[in-house]
């Protein structure tokens, strides 16, 4: 194993991962860990970055540190084979089921990554995905197709059913499946046509979503409200934002100052999830709130971010953060505070988007608000739209019911 390339440049991983603000635990981290292969690596006679896993995977290490180890090994080899620097992403996809692939199977998943490299899709859900095609085409390979030829339903159907498919079971599973084979399509036209029409229909599972009742959204009102609040200007924008417009993380956390006409009193978009074009309105309150942080509170840097951390390096917030943000919020309206309450800004997004079902505003009006391209992407939302739901219900009154059935127990 060859590792001449990784004794002369990675200082230069070092000094990039210091630069983008990584934390100073987990650039030692990686440090240690570089430092320990170059010193072990002729003693221990390891041939590949596979092998060097397989060290760490027999020793007695908890659960938690062997996956630290091996998101730190991904990246070192991502650095040291490809040159890639790491970028927060996708530490984890290639697991050590990618390794066992084939050089076939293992195209596909590096073919699908090129693709959406530039394509807008979040990053978790390109994490989703490939962690599924993996373990399907890991599945696949265990039962002796070597080749996307050797593939017949039969076997296809067989990782969603057996035993070692129990994590392919769930629906969301087969369509993240389908997505990477889609985005393959170009290169293999007749054959990942026909693996698409091979993945089998499974159920969807239905569930019951959390939703804000009008008493919370008045109690977290009143605390944005509030100037004797704990919440600071920018905690308060981005919440003011999220609850009258809805915005997605992304969006939020991806807002620029440019993306604001405050002349018109508009605000234009395009969307990160789907690269489609937004303009919403731009509310009094949320304007005044915005203003409000920029001028009183937002450091004088040149960020074309509009909300940016609140110490050096001074950069655009991080979904992280506005996780803190809304349970700061939620705690400070006295909220869902109890364990397994659904929390995050989404749940405002939830919100807003049941509010204008209830209030009759069509589809099509709520999708292009929402930034939403398909309309099934509205289902999870009329669930909670009891309002309409209600007018549904059909009358018992014409079935004969013993008056038993209404009487306290």
């Amino acid at each position: 194993m060859n590792l001449n390339n990784l004794r002369e440049t990675h200082r230069k991983l070092i000094s990039f991962m210091q630069d983008s603000g990584y934390s100073k635990g987990y650039i030692s981290q990686v440090r240690n860990e570089i430092q320990y292969i170059l010193a072990n690596v002729e003693n221990c006679g390891w041939s590949s970055y596979a092998e060097i896993c397989q060290h760490f995977e027999k020793q007695k290490l908890s659960a938690k540190s062997l996956s630290s180890k091996r998101l730190i090994l991904n990246l070192i080899e991502r650095f040291d084979n490809n040159g890639t620097y790491p970028n927060g992403r996708l530490q984890g996809s290639r697991s050590s089921k990618y390794d066992c692939l084939n050089y076939e199977f293992k195209s596909i998943i590096d073919e699908y990554l090129v693709i959406t490299k530039t394509s807008g899709i979040k990053e978790k859900t390109i994490d989703t995905r490939v962690h599924c095609a993996i373990g399907f085409l890991f599945h696949l390979q265990e039962t002796g197709c070597d080749s996307l030829n050797d593939i017949t339903e039969k076997i296809v159907i067989s990782a969603f059913v057996s035993d070692s498919g129990t994590i392919l079971r769930r629906s969301s599973a087969k369509k993240s499946i389908a997505a990477v084979f889609k985005a393959c399509i170009p290169q293999n036209p007749e054959m990942f046509t026909k693996l698409l029409l091979f993945l089998p229909q499974l159920k969807t599972a239905r569930k019951n979503i959390q939703y804000l009742t009008s008493d919370e959204v008045s109690k977290v009102e009143q605390v944005l409200n509030d100037e004797t609040s704990p919440i600071s200007f920018r905690d308060r924008a981005i919440a003011m934002l999220v609850l009258y417009t809805g915005l997605r993380k992304c969006d939020i956390t991806g807002l620029k100052i440019n993306s604001i006409d405050w002349d018109k009193d508009v605000i234009r978009i395009v969307q990160r999830k789907t690269r489609v074009p937004l303009i919403l309105p731009l509310r009094a309150v949320v304007g005044n709130a915005i203003h409000d942080y920029i001028e009183s509170e937002r450091p004088k840097i040149d960020c074309e971010y509009i909300f940016i951390r609140q110490r050096a390096p001074y950069r655009e917030i991080s979904s992280a953060a506005l996780k803190r943000i809304c349970d700061k919020i939620m705690a400070a309206a006295g909220i869902r505070q109890t364990p397994g309450d659904r929390k995050g800004f989404h749940i405002f997004r939830h919100r807003m988007v049941t509010a204008l079902l209830g209030n009759g505003i069509g589809q099509p009006v709520i999708s292009a608000i929402a930034g939403q391209i398909s309309p099934a992407s509205l289902d999870p939302y009329l669930h909670a739209d009891f309002s309409h739901i209600r007018e549904c219900a059909l009358s018992v009154e014409r079935f004969s019911v013993s008056k038993e059935v209404f009487e306290d127990a």
